[in-house]
């Protein structure tokens, strides 16, 4: 079993780093769709989706920044972390099959309210900028490690 293991506020540098790396599957895309009510036939209609700009199916633009909130909440800072703002610029579009890195690095702390703003890079497999932004949230002030959930597995149809 993997553990989850934070930062808390007061060990946070400016500079410091992690990432995070998820790959979108047919399975993620439409489980996206389904939780979010985004039903775009670019997303889930390859006929639809040829005649688009793209010329096939891509991923919602939240996908990409949902990994963004995996990242905060599992590795810097980590559990116990409250998310307050996210400013997201959608680079490029994201297909089947990409593997996104998320790359957050300690950018200002604002120690009244233990609030940390954090740079956001998200890149494809070929290293390309698919999502920039910055995210706000508040670090946990104690350190924290546990079990990570094991998640059920979810079937489609």
């Amino acid at each position: 079993m993997s553990k989850l293991v934070n930062r808390p506020y007061d060990t946070l540098k400016e500079g410091d780093t992690a990432t995070f790396e998820k790959t979108l599957t047919e399975k993620e895309l439409v489980l996206f769709a389904a939780v979010s009510g985004d039903v775009n036939p670019v997303h889930l209609n390859a006929e639809f989706a040829k005649t688009s700009m793209f010329g096939e199916r891509i991923a919602h633009g939240m996908w990409s920044g949902s990994l963004i909130s995996a990242a905060l909440a599992t590795t810097l800072p980590g559990p116990g972390t409250i998310y307050l703002g996210q400013e997201l610029s959608f680079r490029r579009p994201v297909k089947l099959n990409d593997t996104l890195t998320v790359q957050l690095t300690v950018k200002e702390k604002q120690d009244a309210k233990k609030i940390v703003i954090l740079d956001c890079l998200v890149t494809n497999q070929k290293g390309e900028k698919v999502v920039t932004g910055t995210a706000k949230v508040i670090a946990p002030t104690d350190k924290a490690e546990l079990d990570a959930p094991e998640l059920p597995e979810i079937k489609i149809g």
